[in-house]
């Protein structure tokens, strides 16, 4: 009999527990020390910084983990200190920093680094980066100092910026709460500011050295980088505003029904399909709005990936979409016309095409000029040419930011699509779930830039399917966290089942018209099949991850008419909620590793049956496919208690009144 998994499996998919943190206090200023960084830098309890952090980089802009030694960490009533030595190793070659942080008693912090490199050290970031939040500060004044001592009034971006919005910085003011305002200063280096909403990150990032210099450049052996960054606080408030410190308990609120819930496909990547064709019993219970089929020609004919398809699209009764990323678009059509002849041979019919050629899976560096569209409308005029009946799609299968940077006209689709990961520039849990704070951010986006077109998800994932910097995503074989990989552990866990219902809550709320989020098996699977990577308790057990519960009413509720809810901490909790076939149907996720109690208003039924995807319940769901029944009993209170990364499903036999 296989044993219980451990709690950081049912939370995380992996035994690697999370890092422990430390909070660190200074007069009115607190912290959070995480591996050595800042984090979560408050004024009087008010978010000021949402990170300090001095990182190394290597060639492919993977984030180093150091090893840290001689940590010591000094509280008085004075403030703090922390100081330690870190080393990065790269082959034979490795860069050591010493790293001196202190906080004073008026709230003023420096943290300061010096480092060296035993020899010639190949980077494409080493030095500090500053990040600030994006809730409250989006679209808000700052004021900007160059390196020169000059000072300009601009804004935060409230839409997107494909390119560095602010550049050639010392020091960025902005203001925290009414009266007072943080001044972060920064030496050593020029920096410049990236808007990391462009890949789902929840944070403006100031970073040294300008991406307009060469990357990746060398660190000379021997050559000492000297770098700091100092904070401090400037006025006075004459109180703390109300809510700035989170409520109990979280409310969540039913309105009207609003619009219609997107529709959800499911991803189906070529090397997947034949193992997901064998799993029909367990495929039966998941219904998606469509089938979303990625072939990639580079990986030869596509004669066995399209029966493939179509026996996964018969067994589940749905529509199938086609991703198809060709060789270069100077051989699309002929490429197209082989996948085509596959797919009819097969008997398979797209109802929408989405092209690209391989070259635009790349980096598309913020500024680059392209000349003009005509790449664009000879690649999709030939998927229109080759698939005369079905609807044609583009823009990138990476991230929004390739999107922003290169669109392509929007009078030749029918619908733009980009995708989206969790895991780009950091891995730890909190930053994973922070992401789906920047999601309306990039709807909005991408709305400006296509008024009126039809707009896809396509993939949505926590790991990242593909890399845009010139090499294959992160290897994970020991299921760790770690940035830029396809086989990210939480999509086994209860944070992966809240990461999906969170990403499905904001896409709702955004209009966005489709989603392709889950897969049936592989690194964005739903379901338990052998992989050439760790798998804790499942590789023993098998079965269902709890994504899977929640994916099967997302899908099932594809199209549906979509109920308004307002949630008082979006970032703690996520709800979502839509008229089922038998009533109305709430989902709520706890985004948080701590519980979280939610107290509902509107639902306007004294019939409440709950159901939960959580730690008591993990095994009943990962062992059927119906386990989330199982769990359901009646709601006898207008609370509901949340434990860590749980995820709850209540179900009325009928709603209010709805307008």
């Amino acid at each position: 009999m296989t044993a219980s998994p451990d709690r950081a499996v049912k939370l995380f998919g992996t035994n690697e527990p999370p890092a422990e943190t430390r909070i660190l206090t200074a007069g009115p200023l607190t912290v959070e020390l995480d591996a050595g960084n800042l984090r979560y830098i408050r004024y009087q309890g008010v978010e000021a910084i949402r990170a300090i952090a001095y990182v190394v980089r290597d060639r492919y802009w993977g984030t180093y983990a150091p090893t840290i030694a001689d940590f010591e960490v000094t509280e008085t009533e004075a403030g703090f200190t922390v100081g330690y030595t870190a080393t990065c190793r790269e082959g034979d070659s490795a860069y050591t920093y010493s790293v001196r942080i202190r906080g004073e008693t008026d709230g003023t912090l420096h943290f300061e680094a010096d480092g060296s490199a035993s020899r010639d050290f190949l980077t494409n970031r080493t030095g500090f980066v500053v990040l600030h939040a994006i809730e409250g500060v989006a679209g808000r004044p700052v004021v900007v100092e160059d390196v020169d001592g000059g000072r300009t009034d601009t804004v935060f971006p409230d839409l997107i910026d494909p390119k560095q919005p602010i550049m050639d910085i010392r020091a960025l003011t902005h203001e925290v709460i009414p009266g007072v305002q943080a001044e972060c200063t920064m030496r050593g280096d020029a920096f410049e500011m990236e808007d990391q909403r462009n890949w789902t990150d929840a944070s403006y990032k100031t970073y040294v050295r300008p991406l307009g210099l060469p990357h990746p450049y060398t660190l000379a052996a021997g050559e000492t980088v000297s770098q700091s960054v100092s904070l401090r606080f400037i006025g006075s408030a004459a109180a703390v505003p109300a809510g700035a410190a989170a409520s109990t308990p979280v409310s969540v609120a039913l309105g009207a029904t609003d619009g219609a819930m997107p529709v959800f496909g499911m991803a189906l990547e070529a090397p997947h399909a034949e193992t997901a064709r064998q799993l029909a019993d367990r495929l039966a219970a998941l219904s998606p709005g469509f089938l979303s089929c990625h072939f990639d020609v580079r990986q030869g004919d596509p004669t066995a990936a399209m029966r493939a398809f179509r026996a996964v699209a018969e067994q589940l009764s749905v529509p199938t979409a086609l991703e198809a990323v060709l060789s270069e678009t100077e051989t699309a059509h002929d490429e197209l016309a082989v996948i085509a002849r596959s797919a009819n041979a097969a008997g398979l019919v797209f109802e929408t095409v989405a092209v690209t050629p391989a070259g635009d899976l790349g980096f598309v560096a913020p500024g680059t000029v392209f000349p003009d569209d005509s790449e664009f409308r000879a690649l999709y005029g030939a998927a229109r040419t080759t698939f005369p009946d079905a609807r044609i799609g583009g823009g990138t299968f990476v991230y929004f930011t390739e999107l922003n940077r290169k669109p392509p006209p929007a009078d030749a689709l029918d619908f733009v699509t980009h995708g989206t990961s969790a895991l780009v520039h950091a891995a730890d849990d909190r930053s994973v779930t922070e992401t789906l704070e920047a999601l309306p951010a990039i709807f909005r986006s991408v709305r400006a830039l296509y008024p009126g077109l039809a707009y896809r998800i396509a993939p949505a994932g926590i790991g990242s399917r593909t890399s845009p910097f010139g090499n294959e995503p992160t290897a994970n074989p020991d299921a760790a966290r770690v940035t830029m990989t396809r086989a990210d552990p939480r999509q086994r866990g209860l944070l992966g089942a809240a990461w999906h219902l969170g990403y499905a809550a904001r896409a709702a709320e955004s209009g966005v018209d489709s989603v392709v989020l889950g897969a049936p098996v592989g690194e964005f699977g739903l379901i338990h099949t052998a992989m050439p990577y760790s798998q804790p308790w499942f590789d023993e057990a098998g079965g269902f991850y709890p994504a899977f519960h929640v994916m099967r009413a997302l899908y099932a509720a594809s199209g549906r008419p979509r109920i308004v809810t307002t949630t008082s901490h979006p970032g703690a909790v996520q709800a979502v909620a839509f008229d089922g076939k038998d009533g109305t149907e709430i989902w709520l996720a706890n985004l948080t590793g701590t519980a979280q109690h939610v107290a509902l208003s509107g639902i306007g039924s004294p019939t409440i049956r709950m159901a939960r995807i959580d730690e008591h319940s993990f095994e009943t769901c990962a062992g059927n496919a119906d386990g989330l029944d199982a769990t359901e009993t009646g709601l006898s209170s207008g609370t509901v208690e949340l434990s860590a990364y749980a995820s709850v499903r209540l179900r009325t036999e009928s709603g209010p009144a709805r307008s």
